[in-house]
């Protein structure tokens, strides 16, 4: 058996050798010699490209440019003021979503599809300064109109593109990722949370669109991040998530306007030993009163600054930004009961909602 081996080994290797390097310096046997093998998507030449996603949601953003007649005098005569900013197409029939600020006060609107056609005869469905958000419609059919997953949750460190028309350049691209969600106190209105991002954000980009890495609509694009000493704040950017103007797009087709709940007051997460919470892991105890309108519905109902609510309706505060949104979401005329703690006591106190009067 021994001398069998001897016999048959080493003219196989010897042969496995020259095949080995007949196959090395002919490429192109290995394809048709070798197995094919399905690299996974984590390792193929194309996977750090948004192309895919840019080509899908690109053509459901446009631009918007409106035109306001100043009645400050220059030179003895009117001033015309211009705005630009974006939109997003949000369905077939020509409903599209942008900021506020970008048509409000505004004498004409005209509106420019990322295929060239222009619509000047624009309707101004509503709007709501709460979010800065405003829905427009254009009278067109098989719009395309920006893709959506409603099971979609935004977190931290997603990889996101904003989509706009920045200083009038042509619809342009800017990545980043998400760098935090639930943003508040950012501006005048207890009502918005919303998405800090990196992707860059210019004149013109506001009203467009955020989407993530498969084009899916992720929010509107809305405010570059100031502070009252100008300085030169870099990859600090905002939008409002896709399911808060979503909401207030509903809303706008069905009433026309956004009605919210108004009870009047701010309120901050505590700890169980009166601490404010300032991070996301330490649990909330309850929510204390601030900024407390002393004409509003809680005041008027008995709540006072600084109590602490420990429940509404009957359900634990466990976190105090969706109670408020809870709070704006409520039907206006609907009492709630309040269990708040004042003074080493638990006291309960019904509180019937208003409804909050939108600023122009």
């Amino acid at each position: 058996m021994l001398k069998l081996f001897k016999f048959i080994l080493p003219p196989l290797f010897t042969g496995l050798g020259i095949a080995f390097l007949v196959v090395l310096f002919n490429p192109s046997l290995r394809s048709t010699l070798l197995p094919s093998m399905n690299l996974p998507a984590a390792m193929s030449s194309e996977h750090m490209s948004f192309a895919d996603a840019v080509q899908k949601a690109a053509p459901s953003v446009v631009t918007i440019f409106s035109e306001s007649i100043s009645n400050q005098p220059r030179y003895k005569r009117q001033n015309t003021v211009q705005a630009l900013g974006s939109g997003v197409i949000m369905t077939q029939d020509g409903y599209i979503l942008t900021n506020y600020h970008v048509i409000k006060n505004a004498d004409l609107i005209i509106v420019t599809l990322a295929d060239g056609r222009r619509f000047y005869d624009v309707q101004v469905i509503g709007f709501d300064t709460q979010t800065d958000l405003a829905l427009l419609k254009i009278s067109a059919e098989h719009l395309p109109k920006i893709p959506v997953n409603d099971s979609f949750k935004p977190r931290v460190g997603d990889v996101v593109l904003a989509i706009g028309n920045p200083l009038n350049l042509g619809q342009t691209i800017t990545q980043g990722i998400i760098s935090a969600t639930g943003k508040q106190n950012l501006i005048d209105s207890p009502y918005s949370s919303l998405l800090q991002m990196d992707a860059a954000i210019n004149v013109g980009n506001s009203g467009g669109a955020l989407v993530n890495s498969r084009g899916d609509l992720v929010g509107i694009t809305s405010a570059q991040f100031k502070t009252h000493e100008n300085l030169d704040i870099q990859g600090i950017f905002f939008a409002v998530p896709y399911s808060i103007a979503k909401d207030v797009m509903d809303k706008l087709i069905k009433h026309g306007r956004v009605v919210r709940g108004y009870l009047g007051f701010s309120g901050t997460g505590i700890d169980s030993t009166g601490k404010d919470v300032s991070d996301n892991f330490t649990p909330v105890a309850g929510m204390r009163i601030s900024q407390l309108d002393p004409f509003g519905p809680a005041w008027k109902a008995g709540i006072r600054e600084t109590d602490i609510v420990i429940k509404i309706g009957g359900i634990a505060v466990a976190n105090p930004q969706q109670v408020l949104e809870k709070l704006a979401n409520t039907e206006p005329g609907k009492e709630l009961e309040f269990e708040i703690y004042r003074d080493g006591k638990i006291l309960k106190v019904m509180v019937t909602v208003a409804e909050l009067e939108d600023e122009q």
